[in-house]
């Protein structure tokens, strides 16, 4: 199924999708039935993938309280060399 804008076909169908199974007559006469959802492969690959990556999270949340920490104090003395290396960096290579 695609939608048209004024003539121009919208995004296509991603991924497969499946008819939903029937539930039994009886289900249907009581008004109770069985919803399932069930998602790509490559869904559940991103949902790993952002499980996996949070113990990452952590450990920057904790650096970044740490340099907070040491900015308040007036104790954060960042090297000057990586700072100049990193902007020139940026500026040259557009990073």
């Amino acid at each position: 199924m695609s939608i048209e804008f004024f003539g121009v076909g919208g995004p296509k169908q991603i991924g497969n999708l499946k008819p939903a199974q029937k539930a039994d007559g009886d289900h249907k006469k009581e008004g109770i039935g069985k919803d399932s959802v069930k998602f790509s492969a490559i869904l559940e690959d991103v949902n790993k993938a952002k499980t996996a990556g949070q113990p990452a999270d952590i450990e920057r949340a904790q650096r970044v309280q740490e340099l907070k920490d040491q900015i308040k104090q007036g104790s954060y003395e960042p090297d000057l060399q990586q700072v100049s290396a990193s902007l020139l960096q940026f500026i040259v290579e557009g990073r």
